[in-house]
């Protein structure tokens, strides 16, 4: 047996044991979303959000305490949070949002130091909408604001969207 079953088969009996409850083993089943991260897809899923609204929405727990999170602006780059961003399209131009890390791989493996599931929404804006395209990098949108097409608005939603392995 692995070390992963027996930690799982411990976690459960504690558990059990504090709650006087039996735990069952399970699953869930939660929607799974597409963004874009560096040209490719990701999959992701949507736990919570510092937003009523949004969390309504998305069918996600509603969690004002993620606010807490956003550091002091301006922020000195040598401020590390756990925070990352996330750039979403609010007119509709375009439909998945913009991941600027992701796990390299997904899983235990993961290699990539930046990636945090925790996301402080950026909307982008364009500024002229027949000009519009679909933008599937952070170097794209930061590319496009240089040429005047769109602004970049920092707003002060939290997300946890891990994430995971594409849908089998």
């Amino acid at each position: 047996m692995g070390y992963k079953y027996i930690l799982g088969l411990a976690l459960m009996v504690l558990l059990s044991a504090c709650t006087n409850q039996p735990v069952k083993q399970g699953y869930v089943s939660l929607p799974v979303f597409e963004a874009w991260f560096d040209d490719k897809i990701v999959f992701y899923v949507t736990t919570d959000i510092s937003d009523r609204k949004m969390a309504k929405e998305m069918n996600a727990n509603y969690v004002p305490r993620l606010r807490n999170t956003i550091p002091k602006y301006p922020k000195p780059p040598s401020v590390r949070t756990a925070l990352e961003r996330v750039y979403a399209f609010p007119n509709s131009h375009q439909t998945r949002n913009v991941f600027p890390s992701a796990p390299d791989p997904v899983g235990a493996e993961n290699r990539d130091k930046q990636y945090s599931p925790l996301w402080l929404m950026y909307n982008v804006v364009w500024l002229d909408s027949s000009k519009a395209y679909t933008l599937k990098s952070e170097g794209a949108i930061y590319d496009a604001e240089e040429k005047g097409l769109v602004s970049i608005e920092r707003t002060n939603i939290v997300v946890n969207c891990p994430v995971v392995h594409p849908p089998i």
